[in-house]
């Protein structure tokens, strides 16, 4: 019997409801159940695809090819658990599809309405493509009392019915603030946003309170009596050093016995925390640190990276390092002058992107890397500009460059019209719409036996995840090759350049794919893990 858990969030955004989720699947997992977690976001998006990484964060990508939020990045990092097209879903998509059903005659005439062919539909969604889970975890985006979000929380509501005490529970997260100048935490904005909630039909069992310091067992009693829950189901999340502590902190607040009091679960043995314990321990007690520096174009917004800075953190992980990352905008380098920014560091990260903004600092920034000889690691638009760089500076194509930024003498990296999926072949051009047309998605990739990717990854064949729309011209393969760069891994048919190599330098790689999308804590991805070790190696020559 599958049981659903919904969480919910009031007072402010950007509490940790993703998060939380995760870290409460990650707990219930180490219990011995199996979770899955999805992402009720209320926009009208169809999908974060098309959205600004400054006001939405980075794109999370599955494998099957869907353009997800950032939170089921957390999910996956925290479980293990790979996510899925139908792990996510927006008031646009759902729009979409009812307009479309309307279009086709299918609701026969009948006044389309928000209740009940909306909530329907997202009723359909949380119980659709469920296994043999135990415990599904829904997430519903922003908070309580948003316009946008009003139709998931009836939504919820009536499931909250429809299956029952034994199979629903509704957990709320809020914010207990802090005042300096009355010296007090404050639980009034609690009682008002579960008050909000319960004014819709939600009556929260479980209470997640965020919170810089400690609660007060008077103050605990307090919001319990005042929201209707018991005290014991008040639990404090307090904030940590790292996001990897969560699970442990969780557990000690019994977060997780809560759950399944709740359910009525008796008899279920005490989790096997071991790894999130050595995991915490590595990070707490590193044997030295690196610095790696990332170029990128949205580096004022942390988010629009977050994969990234996790997987980095992973590498740390992997060889018992703390990892400090210098977040550099890339125009700094357009700038003569600028180029003590680089002082210093072990590591050269240059990461996705889209548009001309910046391009010429990342490609100063992989040319920085290759002739001081610094680890570098670009993926995606970082491979791109590197190969733009050695062609320019080492196969004396001065007029190198890429076609997304307009017309250039020599394009070595180009739209890409064509390519295979699943046995079929997809085209795209110029014109297609820029939402959802990209190479999207898991494709596998064959690896030159002889290269250092092949030794990484101790494999031939490999899958990784895509997100872009244009690639590395192999027309310019074999003048690369002369100049000292190689491609040691493509697709399966040999036409598209995957990764980029310079054997002369003591690391130097670039992938077109996203590695970050599917490192792990407790399984750091094998590229990170040996870049950073790279990184630990220049470090000690310095």
């Amino acid at each position: 019997m599958t049981r659903y858990i919904f969480i919910t969030g009031g007072v402010v955004s950007s509490l940790g409801k993703g998060l939380a989720s995760a870290a409460l699947g990650a707990v219930l997992q180490a219990r011995g159940f199996k979770v899955r977690l999805r992402k009720l976001d209320p926009y009208l998006n169809v999908d974060p695809g098309t959205m600004n990484p400054y006001q939405h964060g980075e794109v999370y990508v599955t494998d099957d090819g869907a353009e997800t939020d950032l939170d089921l990045g957390h999910y996956e990092r925290f479980t293990g658990v790979a996510a899925r097209q139908s792990d996510n879903i927006t008031s646009g998509r759902i729009y979409q599809r009812i307009i479309a059903k309307e279009r086709r005659g299918d609701y026969l005439g009948a006044t389309v309405q928000v209740i009940p062919h909306v909530t329907d539909a997202i009723k359909e969604f949380v119980c659709a493509d469920v296994d043999d889970q135990d415990f599904v975890l829904c997430e519903i985006g922003g908070t309580v009392g948003d316009i946008e979000g009003l139709p998931f929380f009836e939504a919820i509501r009536q499931l909250g019915n429809e299956l029952g005490r034994d199979r629903s529970l509704f957990v709320h997260l809020t914010l207990l603030p802090f005042i300096p100048s009355a010296g007090e935490l404050k639980t009034k904005p609690t009682q008002h946003s579960v008050k909000e909630l319960r004014g819709i039909g939600i009556q929260p069992d479980i209470l997640l309170c965020r919170c810089d310091r400690e609660i007060p067992v008077i103050e605990r009693r307090k919001i319990a009596l005042f929201c209707n829950v018991r005290d014991d189901a008040v639990i404090p999340a307090l904030d940590v050093e790292s996001i990897y502590e969560v699970p442990l902190r969780y557990h000690l607040a019994g977060f997780d016995s809560q759950i399944l009091q709740a359910f009525g679960m008796s008899g279920v043995p005490e989790p096997d925390l071991g790894t999130w314990e050595e995991i915490t321990g590595r990070l707490s007690a590193p044997d030295g640190e690196v610095k790696i520096a990332v170029v990128g174009k949205y580096t004022g917004l942390k988010d629009a990276y977050k994969s990234l800075d996790e997987a980095l953190v992973h590498g740390g992980i992997a060889n018992k390092v703390s990892v400090d990352i210098e977040w550099i905008e890339s125009e700094t380098f357009e700038q003569d002058g600028n180029l003590h920014y680089l002082e210093g560091v072990n590591g050269i990260l240059v990461p996705g992107g889209f548009g001309e903004r910046g391009i010429e600092g990342k490609i100063a920034a992989a040319r920085i890397a290759r002739e001081r000889r610094i680890p570098y690691f670009g993926i995606c638009l970082g491979m791109q500009m590197a190969v733009i760089e050695t062609a320019r500076n080492m196969a004396d194509l001065s007029g190198a460059g890429s076609t997304e930024f307009g017309e250039c003498e020599d394009s070595v990296v180009g739209l890409m019209t064509e390519w295979e999926k699943e046995g079929k072949i997809e085209h795209r051009d110029a014109e297609s719409d820029v939402g959802g047309t990209m190479r999207l998605g898991a494709y596998e990739c064959v690896l030159s036996p002889t290269s250092k990717v092949s030794e990484i990854y101790n494999q031939d064949r490999i899958s990784e995840r895509h997100r872009h729309r244009y690639e590395v011209n192999l027309a310019y393969e074999n003048l690369l090759a002369k100049s000292g760069v190689i491609f040691p891994g493509k697709s399966p048919d040999g036409f598209l350049p995957e990764i980029l190599e310079v054997p002369d330098h003591p690391w130097f790689i670039g992938v077109q794919f996203h590695p970050e999308l599917k490192s792990k804590p407790f399984d750091p991805h094998p590229l990170f893990a040996s870049f950073i070790e790279a990184a630990v190696t220049q470090s000690r020559l310095v």
